[in-house]
């Protein structure tokens, strides 16, 4: 069976779309190929390592990437998880990629204290999680 290829993107690959990338790889796994990037690349953020830690999905060892043209033409779907990399998306010249644009807000910028902070995080997390199983559930 062929494997469809998800590239999820964002800004700085260190949150969002190493979220998405972990949750898609670890309950559909089976069924894509998964691969995340950034229009830079800023490091994998500590907290979505955590926030990830407590569903039992470890994204430690991903790294952050710049987007990779190769990877954005050889996609199935490509999916911006922030305003930013949707507007400022390479352009893909492959007419077969599906592209999406899933917003969620960056917990990275979150304020407060840090259990503030880190609510902001599983309040994303979550939301991309619910995101991810309906993409599966629905094959989209």
């Amino acid at each position: 069976m062929n494997k469809k290829l998800v590239y999820f993107l964002c800004t700085g690959n260190s949150c969002r779309s190493q979220i998405a990338d972990g949750f898609l790889q670890a309950l559909g796994g089976e069924h894509y190929e998964v691969k995340s990037a950034g229009l830079e690349a800023h490091g994998l953020n500590p907290r979505a390592v955590q926030v990830m830690k407590e569903t039992g999905v470890d994204i430690s060892k991903q790294t952050s990437n710049v987007i990779d043209p190769e990877i954005l033409n050889r996609a199935d779907f490509v999916v911006t998880l922030c305003g930013h990399a949707d507007e400022h998306c390479p352009v893909i010249t492959n007419k077969q990629v599906v592209k999406w644009h899933w917003g969620f807000d960056d917990p990275a910028k979150a304020t407060g204290t840090e259990e503030e902070i880190m609510d902001k995080f599983r309040e994303v997390r979550d939301a991309i999680k619910s995101r991810i199983e309906k993409f599966i559930a629905e094959g989209k």
